[in-house]
């Protein structure tokens, strides 16, 4: 199936590439995002792959139907940058990949609090520069803190089973939790997991309702000094709000992978240019927040799982044959 890229990344070409050998299909690598600037570059091509900040709209997805796409893979799980209602009025199948690696997003998340709390970044650096004096580097033990996972999913409910493991108590509040979640942890309500947790980690899909969904008015509810980890969708933190919170320090430390503005930041090497963003620069000046460029999927294991499924996406939709993981307006009730 003759398929046109966009965001994508000499490591995305080589795992498409390896994983292709079992597919045969046409594909085509742009660098550029999708955009209704770039949109004239999938002309001709019966498929469009995309990943998370790519932009596909309507006005869009409009263009790719009338440039003969048909098909749009997203090699992540996350569809929040998708019109699904639009994709479905024009005729435009939608799919993803549901679950590529899991344990990869759930083992950042703990990576971030433990950098976070033992400041190992910090003490890095000093010891590099020949300073190993212990002050400002001081922690707590993670064994016997409450720790709030908010959305059970494949992710969460394998970040659950970690901070467990470490000795923690957990807390989910997922209206969906399965029934295996529910004999294992503590369900609560959201705003029980808020008021009760030293450490909140989201794990939710972005939706209308999820939004913003730690905003001011839920940070002023949390425990004074809680940790907030987002690996999730960055539109889910106000960001603005969590500055404040850590001004007053009510926020005691951030740990992002995803930021709500991160389209035209991640991915990218701007080392070299000086960053517009204000928002984002001033995040960077506190010393209890930890920003990585949205690199919670980025291990092998994810790499080869996410190319081997989005091929497997094309194949079954060209035969008709196997799973295709299809995402619908009904995902979204």
């Amino acid at each position: 199936m003759k398929t046109a890229f966009f965001s994508s990344k000499s490591y995305d070409q080589q795992s498409f590439q390896i994983a292709n050998q079992n597919h045969d299909h046409e594909l085509t690598f742009f660098e550029v995002p999708l955009s209704a600037n770039t949109v004239s570059l999938a002309e001709g091509y019966e498929a469009v792959c995309v990943f998370v900040n790519d932009q596909v709209d309507e006005a869009v997805l409009k263009q790719l139907y009338t440039g003969g796409t048909r098909l749009v893979v997203l090699r992540c799980a996350g569809f929040n940058n998708v019109d699904l209602a639009a994709a479905e009025a024009l005729g435009i199948t939608v799919a993803r990949v549901p679950a590529y690696s899991p344990h990869a997003v759930a083992e950042h998340t703990l990576a971030l609090i433990l950098t976070l709390n033992r400041k190992t970044h910090r003490a890095y650096n000093r010891v590099r520069e020949g300073n190993f004096a212990l002050d400002g580097l001081l922690g707590f033990d993670l064994a016997g803190k409450t720790v709030g996972v908010v959305g059970a999913g494949k992710i969460g409910e394998i970040f659950a089973k970690i901070m467990q493991a470490i000795g923690c108590k957990v807390l989910i509040a997922d209206p969906f939790a399965s029934d295996e979640v529910q004999a294992s942890y503590e369900v609560v309500n959201f705003d029980q997991l808020i008021r009760n947790s030293d450490i909140i980690s989201l794990h939710c899909p972005l939706t209308p309702d999820t939004h913003h969904l730690i905003n001011s008015e839920v940070l002023a509810q949390c425990k004074r000094g809680v940790m907030l980890i987002n690996t999730s969708r960055g539109k889910m933190v106000d960001t603005k709000a969590a500055i404040q919170a850590l001004k007053s320090g009510q926020l005691g430390a951030l740990g992002l992978d995803v930021y709500e503005e991160e389209g035209d930041l991640f991915f990218s090497d701007l080392s070299s240019q000086v960053i517009q963003d204000d928002t984002f620069m001033r995040l960077l000046t506190f010393p209890n927040v930890l920003i990585t460029g949205h690199q919670g999927f980025f291990t092998r294991e994810a790499l080869a799982n996410i190319a081997d499924t989005t091929l497997g996406n094309l194949s079954a939709f060209v035969s008709g044959e196997g799973e295709l993981f299809k995402v619908t307006t009904q995902k979204l009730a």
